[in-house]
């Protein structure tokens, strides 16, 4: 059932209802025609109302019918007292308008840390493979997330913040041409993303406008969402982690799926360039490890068998050195 075929449906019982109701007035047509209008101006109203989201009207809804039950209790306070029921008639209208509004403008301003929660019990969608997961800024426009997420070695809901749209905007505006490549190549990503029917890519449109930081806002949704930080960021990574949250860095899953080499292991490799080091050669792994050959700068171009020597692991990967088997 399509959503124009319930707004049709609408508009014409609405038409029927107006209808009836003119009959008891003598003027059914006229009914008709006001229940018509009636129905095309709510489903006018519901349509600018799209952009509302369900967790903001759920808040708004439950501080509504709290602030009601606060003004019920004070009414029932001050039926007490003998002012009269034309006092009680006006404090019972005045405090359930106002606390009211109170709970309803209070309940949108803390909806971002507002919950319902049944005592361990914790509701999931039943079409969701995993935990959400943040994308941060960093890790789009790395761009191998896309890989890794279809590999299903990530699993979940890929959430993007706006605070992170926002971001990629600015940096795809940015004055430096190397910026404003890596910003339009991060938007292009995301929008390549949201086409594929095998990712699943939600907007996370809350935002958290007294947090001026990107990196605390992500931290910030992560804890209220009990959601996952994907990034290459390693402060970023440091800081979510101290506070609880569950990190996922692309770094460090590229470089512990990478090769297993030990010292003394034979590899055979071809010679691309020269070393740092006088006499040295460099030779690169098919999962883009470095090896670095001593005395073997003549044997640049060449494919050779290398003997590994040691093993060096640093904070950006993994390191060989290796010398020329003969």
């Amino acid at each position: 059932m399509t959503l124009l075929f319930i707004r049709s449906l609408f508009v014409i019982m609405s038409g029927v209802v107006g209808y009836y109701i003119g009959i008891l007035v003598q003027h059914p047509l006229l009914g008709a025609e006001i229940g018509c209008l009636t129905g095309l101006t709510i489903i006018f109203i519901e349509n600018r109302l799209q952009r509302v989201s369900v967790k903001g009207l759920s808040s708004m809804v439950f501080g509504l019918l709290l602030g009601i039950f606060m003004a019920k209790l004070l009414s029932d306070i001050i039926s007490l007292l003998p002012l009269g029921e034309f006092i009680h008639s006006i404090s019972r209208v005045v405090l359930t308008l106002v606390f009211s509004y109170f709970g309803a403008v209070m309940a949108l301003r803390g909806k971002d840390e507002f919950n319902v929660i049944i005592p361990y019990v914790r509701f999931k969608r039943q079409d969701v493979r995993g935990e959400d997961v943040l994308l941060d800024t960093s890790a789009i426009i790395d761009g191998r997330v896309v890989d890794i997420y279809k590999s299903n070695f990530l699993t979940g809901r890929l959430i993007v913040p706006r605070c992170v749209l926002q971001e990629l905007q600015k940096i795809s505006d940015s004055v430096d041409d190397i910026k404003r490549e890596r910003g339009r190549r991060g938007m292009e990503l995301l929008r390549h993303m949201q086409k594929d029917s095998k990712a699943e890519v939600h907007i996370q449109e809350d935002d958290l406008p007294d947090i001026p930081s990107v990196d605390e806002k992500l931290v910030k949704l992560a804890r209220m969402m009990d959601a996952r930080i994907c990034t290459t960021d390693f402060n970023l990574g440091r800081v979510a982690a101290l506070q609880g949250v569950e990190v996922l860095n692309i770094h460090e899953l590229v470089n512990a799926v990478k090769s297993v080499v030990l010292t003394g292991e034979r590899l055979e490799v071809r010679l691309v360039r020269e070393g740092k080091e006088p006499n040295q050669a460099v030779a690169f792994l098919e999962d883009g490890t470095m090896i670095v050959v001593g005395d073997a700068q003549q044997l640049i171009g060449k494919k050779v068998t290398v003997a590994v020597t040691s093993v060096l692991q640093t904070q950006a990967g993994k390191m060989i050195f290796a010398r020329v088997e003969k």
